[in-house]
């Protein structure tokens, strides 16, 4: 249960703009030709049906703040509309079947973040051919969805790298006085690979990479038995730093380093979510760095397009770019990511309640959390 409200700072123009989704501007059109867009029959004074699948829950984020934040703001756009929820557990054929069954029981709309991309495009057609409106949230199905609502992944990889080569080249060190070690995310999420290239792009040529893994269903666990291998191979005394793509893996990566005993300070680890385990390393001094993905701005978009999707009506909150998912060019709203370090956790994480001091300094963070300015 969510009693506090992530993003406040970063949803202001959010909320200014969701008054401007329903503004009567009647279906779309795809770009390829005359076809119209699914849906659009629907009304919020009615109400109807809304599907939520969100594909995991080993990352923290998707039951602790996606979830409550989308249905909150579908309870504030359409107060009598009912929300049905799925997690399919990193499961992409269960995530079918939920889908299936949300389609029998008559939704009218559905917000999807796929498990599998590509397989994700079974859903997505079959709900196009039944006249559903599919949102596709956080990561970009395949398939004629109506509308994406994401991070601008590529950056997200761009910002990890150059923290991570930042750190490594501290006080005019040679970031290629030794390896890094790379831990990717898992390989059927089509973020992960963005969040890879964009890492490479600042990376390659400016650091030596030891070895390299994708890490199938974002596991911490499958993390630690890569980063153990990488250790092995390499010798722990040319690791220098570790890129991991999320702080699920970042967290399997430390616990590697510490049970092969390698001294303290650790190298610098980067992440992402801005989960709390993360957050409370970095301020430890574990974890280098995290990145945070706001959710409430998120939700507040993918909760917005669906609404817009059922009634027929355009939605309008927030600029538009297009990104073309193999199928169509999809009109996507793509957040900015912001890096966290123990620098500025008060002014992002703290500022936009995400997390109370209380929360991140509770029982042995309450040390480091002084160190550090935290109260």
């Amino acid at each position: 249960m969510v009693s506090k409200h992530p993003g406040t700072a970063t949803a202001v123009g959010v909320l200014m703009a969701i008054c401007l989704v329903v503004t009567g501007c009647g279906q779309q059109e795809d770009d390829g030709g005359d076809e119209q867009q699914p849906g659009g029959t629907e009304s919020t004074a009615n109400g109807f049906k809304i599907g939520l699948l969100l594909p995991e829950s080993k990352t923290t984020r998707y039951e602790t703040f996606d979830r409550p934040l989308i249905q909150e703001q579908l309870s504030q756009l359409c107060s009598k509309c009912e929300v049905l929820y799925q997690n399919a557990d990193q499961d992409p054929a269960k995530q079918q079947s939920q889908a299936e069954a949300m389609l029998t029981q008559g939704v009218k709309v559905m917000i999807l973040d796929p498990v599998d991309a590509r397989a994700a495009g079974a859903i997505v057609n079959n709900a196009r051919s039944q006249n559903v409106p599919v949102v596709s949230y956080d990561r970009l199905a395949e398939g004629p969805i109506s509308y994406y609502v994401s991070y601008d992944n590529r950056k997200v990889g761009e910002v990890q790298g150059q923290a991570l080569l930042d750190a490594l080249s501290q006080d005019g060190q040679d970031p290629k006085r030794g390896d890094i070690v790379m831990i990717n995310g898992s390989p059927t999420d089509p973020n992960a690979a963005d969040f890879k290239a964009g890492a490479h792009s600042v990376l390659d040529g400016k650091v030596n990479i030891g070895q390299e893994y994708d890490t199938p269903d974002w596991s911490p666990d499958r993390a630690q038995q890569q980063m153990e291998q990488a250790i092995t191979a390499l010798g722990r005394e040319r690791i220098i730093g570790v890129y991991a793509a999320n702080d699920g893996t970042a967290g399997g990566a430390i616990a590697a380093m510490k049970g092969s005993g390698f001294p303290s300070p650790l190298p610098p680890v980067t992440g992402q979510d801005a989960e709390l385990a993360g957050i409370q390393r970095i301020v430890s001094g574990e974890q280098y760095m995290t990145v945070y993905k706001a959710i409430r701005p998120e939700a507040e978009v993918a909760a917005a397009m669906a609404v817009a999707a059922a009634t027929g009506q355009q939605y309008t909150g927030r600029p538009t770019e297009q990104r073309d998912n193999g199928t169509t060019d999809v009109p996507s709203v793509l957040l900015e990511p912001v890096v966290v370090t123990r620098d500025n956790i008060e002014d992002t994480v703290i500022q936009d309640g995400f997390y109370t001091p209380a929360q991140i300094c509770s029982g042995a963070f309450a040390e480091p959390c002084a160190a550090a300015g935290i109260s």
